[in-house]
């Protein structure tokens, strides 16, 4: 153990009441300083010396020899107190000298200290005391300073703005006496410019009464017979009811004359049921912006259809459909002025449109984000030919409660539609019914497949004027219950498109596949048992002939068949047209334009259909002689020109 320094207590109680340090020093000292050569006995002597004289005279050097001790006086006990870390502190001369010195040093700086803080802090208060008044003034005064130039501030601030404003109602004034001015002056020049026109009228109307009187004496009698004969024919005297379907007839333009024949007439337009349905665009060139706002501010509550298809009209005009709270049809297509703003206070005014049609109109995704949101009855919607929207426009009649009523739809013309576009649709209006795509080059069969995910309840499809709709698209369609069809003009629409049709779409009753070069013979036969078919259109399919006709009119479809176009079928014959006239018993409606081998024969053969109205027969080898003679009939109406 090197130190008791951290022995417990206990311990080094033991080595204090023993000694044991101060004898080990005493054994250290003798054998350091007298180097005997036999140390353990010199140890075991000095022991017993120990013993004999007793702890309490032990000393440090009583093992030394005395020639052997140093000439020191001693200080401490021991020096191994400090050894075993039992001392409290060593002191030596040198260390005495040098705490004098430290002690005398250190109370002469603390003295030193005191005096000169005392001395000084009676000079330096007065000082100080003057600076921190100094510095409080200076202080005071910065602050009154900046109060006023804060006070200053404000006054001048509004003196300026007194100023400009006093400025603002001198420019005003100075306006408003111009403005006045100036309409004194035109108020002027329209009345002498009035003046002259009534004058000339009166003058004009003066000779045209001379004239008059000169012819009426003449024609007394016969005017006063024909009026006692208007009399018994009043058209005010039939019920209302007639006298409404009367005036249905009759577009705007006529109402409003009739309106000014007399009080009887007048009475008669206005009836409440007339006015429900308004088309301005048939005098759209001639009526004025200013009396459709009068008509629908006086009609607002009764009107429920209004038609301004390519009607060029104001801002403030458009705005006044706002006012027909209860209007459920509007058509704005072809109206260049039609802006989103626009469609914006009419969705506010009108939320219970169920017919919007805004075809080739300059709308934008505006427009589409306001559908959902305002019209939540909207069940048909027109955006053909609108290219401004994208596909984030379509996703937008996901917001709100949707567009999920809609149940027609159109997007003819919408070239900027992708694959994305379709999806929205699908996902936004899964209820569609009526769907129409006309002129659509970029119409793929991807995107059919896309709308047709969700949209499973169509039931009628237009893609005329879609090249690239295959066979594909065509399957894909088979989930939905398709009852209508129209493709035209397509060359990818093949004969696999027809097969199984009738297990694929057992209620479809209108086929309209003109022009589809693909179609041939195998087509007919597959639509051979269908039972619901009444229109069949197959114009322009030159590949088909008598073959494929036979199996179609050997099936169930020719006794319910309606309307049949075989137009430019050139390989059809006369043999076709004698099946048809044993099969197709109902048959109302028939072309056979440009049939070439279609001879008098044929015709003959559809004397047979008794129920048929209209039969076209143009551009076939039929004689004079025949054409004369049908033309005689009048039970059907023949086209041979």
């Amino acid at each position: 153990m090197a130190s008791l320094r951290t022995a417990e207590p206990a311990l080094k109680n033991y080595f204090k009441e023993n000694y044991i340090p101060q004898i080990c020093e005493a054994l250290l000292c003798g054998v350091i300083i007298t180097r005997p050569k036999d140390p353990l006995r010199y140890l075991e002597e000095m022991i017993m010396v120990i013993i004999e004289n007793g702890l309490e005279s032990l000393l440090w050097d009583m093992c030394i020899d005395p020639s052997l001790k140093p000439k020191i006086r001693r200080l401490s006990e021991t020096f191994l107190e400090q050894l075993f870390g039992l001392d409290d502190q060593l002191m030596t001369p040198e260390l005495m000298i040098k705490a004098c010195t430290f002690y005398t040093g250190n109370l002469l700086k603390t003295h030193f200290c005191a005096w000169k803080d005392l001395a000084i802090t009676l000079v330096s208060e007065e000082d100080l005391l003057a600076e921190k008044i100094e510095r409080a003034e200076a202080h005071y005064h910065f602050s009154l300073k900046k109060s006023s130039f804060h006070q200053w501030q404000a006054y001048v601030e509004k003196a300026k703005g007194k100023l400009e404003d006093a400025l603002l109602d001198l420019q005003h004034l100075l306006r408003y006496h111009k403005l006045k001015f100036m309409l004194r002056k035109w108020k002027e020049q329209a009345r002498k410019q009035h003046k002259k026109r009534d004058d000339e009228l009166i003058l004009k109307h003066k000779l045209q009464l001379r004239k008059w009187k000169s012819k009426s004496k003449m024609k007394t009698s016969e005017e006063t017979h024909l009026v006692h004969d208007a009399s018994h024919c009043d058209i005010s005297l039939l019920p209302e009811k007639a006298v409404l379907q009367i005036f249905l007839y009759l577009n705007l333009r006529d109402v409003l004359i009739c309106g000014q024949v007399n009080h009887s007439w007048m009475s008669m337009t206005q009836m409440n049921l007339l006015w429900n349905s308004i088309d301005f665009s048939t005098v759209k060139s001639v009526i004025a912006d200013k009396f459709i706002v009068s008509t629908l501010q006086r009609w607002r509550l009764n009107v429920l259809r209004l038609n301004f298809r390519g009607c060029v009209l104001r801002t403030k005009t458009l705005k006044s459909v706002s006012h027909c709270k209860n209007l459920q049809e509007l058509n704005v297509s072809d109206c260049p002025t039609l802006t989103d703003e626009l469609m914006r206070h009419i969705s506010e005014g009108c939320p219970g449109i169920l017919y919007l049609n805004l075809s080739n109109t300059t709308i934008t995704n505006r427009t589409m984000r306001l559908l959902p949101r305002n019209f939540h009855n909207l069940q048909n919607l027109s955006l053909a030919y609108c290219r401004k929207f994208t596909d984030k426009g379509l996703q937008y009649l996901n917001l709100g409660k949707g567009c999920h009523k809609l149940i027609y739809l159109d997007l003819s013309g919408c070239t900027q539609i992708s694959v994305q576009g379709f999806r929205n649709i699908a996902n936004s209006c899964s209820g569609i019914i009526h769907l129409t795509m006309n002129d659509m080059p970029t119409l793929t069969d991807k995107c059919v497949q896309a709308l047709v995910e969700k949209c499973q309840n169509i039931t009628s499809v237009v893609f005329i004027g879609s090249p690239h709709i295959s066979d594909r698209a065509f399957n894909a369609l088979s989930t939905c219950n398709l009852k209508k069809i129209r493709f035209e003009g397509n060359k990818r629409i093949t004969d696999a498109s027809f097969k199984f049709i009738d297990k694929k779409y057992p209620n479809i009753n209108h086929i309209y596949m003109a022009d589809c070069k693909g179609i041939t013979d195998d087509s007919l036969k597959s639509l051979s048992p269908l039972k619901q078919l009444t229109v069949l259109n197959l114009a322009n399919c030159v590949r088909i002939g008598d073959t494929g006709l036979k199996h179609f009119l050997d099936g169930p479809s020719s006794i319910r068949i309606r309307e049949l176009n075989l137009s430019n079928c050139v390989h059809l014959s006369d043999i076709s047209v004698l099946r048809l006239s044993e099969r197709c018993l109902n048959l109302n409606y028939l072309s056979l334009r440009n049939c070439e081998h279609v001879t008098d024969q044929g015709i003959e053969f559809i004397v047979n259909l008794f129920s048929l109205v209209s039969l076209d027969v143009s551009g076939t080898d039929i004689s004079n002689e025949v054409k004369k003679k049908k033309k005689n009939s009048s039970r059907v109406y023949y086209c041979f020109s």
